[in-house]
């Protein structure tokens, strides 16, 4: 029996999607009759809502999305339908619309996949990403991600704690920070090919940050594998940042005693700060962080809710004790 303690992070029902436009996996094991629900099911309403194939784990971690373990992570969150969740995206690997990665993002192959983890740690070198994966039972979060443009959504995840990876490593006492780095490949990856970005895109976390609980290492979404457009196959899920630290279709981890420059501190640093905490009281020079328009919603009744501080995850709270948070953003 699933026991759920109510988080002070967890949504109110008035801040969810309404219930008529509400996709995931518990309602859909509520529809089956309460049974286990195994990827075949999730796949076939995912591929429904694409108007494609559905989508199918590496033959390694089949078993493992046929078991996936649901917490109490935002149970009583109501997530964005899948087809918004895999067709609203920046990953501009794809391109700079926000259709463009579900556009060009098709033909990214995910498998094999492998991450080169390097720096500060016993445990170095090149790890299949089933091997790093398999010895951990998935599971079913339910987060709301904030992007720093003002809008958000409520997402059903499917992975690991982060800090469960990184500790299969051995990071030594000199590891203060974690980087990651994307896939750089402009043949798969036309938006590689131009633009401002110095590739590959690049972010890292505080070692603690990296380790809380929160902090996810993530294959899944809607009960299934990602969408290659989400991030495929696997990205970082931050629930306390804005979505761009949550980097996509990670292959390589860089444990390291100094901070690292990432892509968007580097490229704006005087709008993009390293720490990218949600904050309603440090404004974007574009977009003001006091609310933000969850999605989905129309032109008419756009769903404009207001900005909590760490995007309503107070428990971080402690990981930035003393320090002044408009200073470090």
């Amino acid at each position: 029996m699933l026991i759920r303690n109510k988080k002070y992070s967890d949504c109110s029902e008035s801040e969810v999607t309404d219930e008529s436009i509400y996709l995931n996996r518990r309602q859909l094991m509520k529809v089956m009759g309460g049974g286990a629900l195994g990827v075949g099911v999730i796949g076939n309403a995912s591929a429904a809502l694409q108007g494609g194939n559905p989508l199918s784990p590496p033959l390694g971690l089949v078993s493992a999305y046929q078991n996936i373990i649901e917490t109490s992570y935002g149970a009583d969150e109501k997530a964005a339908p899948y087809d918004v969740a895999a067709s609203y995206n920046n990953f501009y690997e794809f391109g700079y619309g926000k259709g463009d990665p579900k556009d060009r993002a098709s033909q990214l192959k995910t498998t094999p996949w492998t991450i080169t983890v390097e720096g500060e740690a016993a445990k170095t070198g090149v790890f299949d990403l089933d091997d790093i994966i398999k010895t951990s039972a998935l599971e079913e979060r339910i987060y709301r991600h904030r992007c720093v443009e003002a809008w958000s959504m409520v997402i059903p995840w499917v992975g690991v704690s982060l800090a469960d990876v990184l500790k299969r490593f051995e990071p030594t006492s000199k590891a203060k920070y974690v980087y990651f780095e994307t896939l750089y490949d402009p043949e798969q990856m036309p938006g590689q090919k131009g633009g401002s970005i110095d590739w590959p895109y690049r972010e890292a976390l505080r070692i603690d940050e990296a380790m809380h609980p929160l902090a996810m290492f993530t294959v899944g979404m809607y009960g299934s594998v990602l969408a290659n457009q989400n991030g495929a196959p696997v990205r970082l899920v931050v629930p306390w940042k804005y979505g761009f630290k949550s980097i996509k279709s990670i292959v390589k981890i860089h444990f390291l005693e100094a901070m690292p420059k990432t892509t968007w501190s580097t490229l704006a640093p005087s709008e993009y700060g390293f720490y990218a905490n949600v904050n309603p009281n440090v404004d974007h020079p574009r977009w003001t962080q006091k609310q933000e328009r969850r999605l989905p919603g129309g032109l008419l009744f756009p769903n404009v809710i207001e900005t909590k501080m760490f995007n309503g995850y107070e428990e971080v709270a402690s990981l930035y004790s003393g320090m002044d948070l408009k200073r470090f953003y």
